[in-house]
């Protein structure tokens, strides 16, 4: 299924879910599908082998993410595990003013955090077709043990629960087939460039 997206309307797309939901690889279908840019997050966390510094992600030590927050440089942020990670302002900026779509896949609180900043984003919320297939997705995947999965699944039902009650995503998505879920994604962004154009 072929969209065309004209790329003269900056558009900040916001792409969340809880994980098993398949969010990540829809995220980079839809960035393949319409050529879009993928924000890269700052963090503190430390590097490994299989990252690439300014790909994966900014690496930066504490006091250099604290000075770019503290300047009003990320648009969001957030503490996990220890670990700051956060987006940077001015590549979002420049590349909307550049006419691009930008591609965000941030959790809730991240996306609530957006919507404030720059309330003219666009919002996404993949879901599973019903908490027992994202319980099965969640152990298929077969990285941790049963009660680790239990703390991601309950985690998972409570960024559902939030995200329908925050009032910040345009579209819910529901993950059952992925290539229709990717087909969706598309199609929603189409029709609100569309609509923008149009207003």
């Amino acid at each position: 299924m072929g969209t065309s997206v004209d790329s003269s309307v900056g558009l900040l797309l916001i792409i969340s879910g809880p994980s098993g939901v398949g969010k990540t690889t829809i995220t980079h279908r839809v960035r393949v599908r319409l050529g879009a840019v993928f924000s890269v997050s700052m963090t503190t966390r430390p590097i490994t082998q299989e990252d690439t510094d300014g790909v994966d992600y900014h690496f930066v030590d504490e006091t250099t993410f604290k000075l770019h927050r503290d300047a009003g440089k990320l648009l969001e942020w957030a503490k996990v595990f220890g670990n700051y990670y956060g987006t940077p302002r001015r590549p979002v900026e420049e590349n909307l003013d550049n006419g691009r779509l930008m591609i965000l896949e941030i959790d809730v609180e991240g996306a609530i955090q957006i919507k404030k900043n720059m309330p003219d984003c666009f919002s996404l919320f993949i879901e599973p077709p019903s908490e027992e297939a994202l319980l099965q997705r969640l152990r298929r995947r077969q990285r941790e043990d049963e009660q680790t999965i239990r703390g991601r699944f309950a985690r998972a039902k409570h960024e559902i629960d939030r995200a329908r009650d925050c009032g910040v995503y345009d579209a819910f998505i529901v993950n059952d087939d992925l290539d229709t879920a990717v087909d969706q994604a598309v199609q929603a962004v189409a029709d609100e460039l569309e609509r923008r154009r149009k207003s």
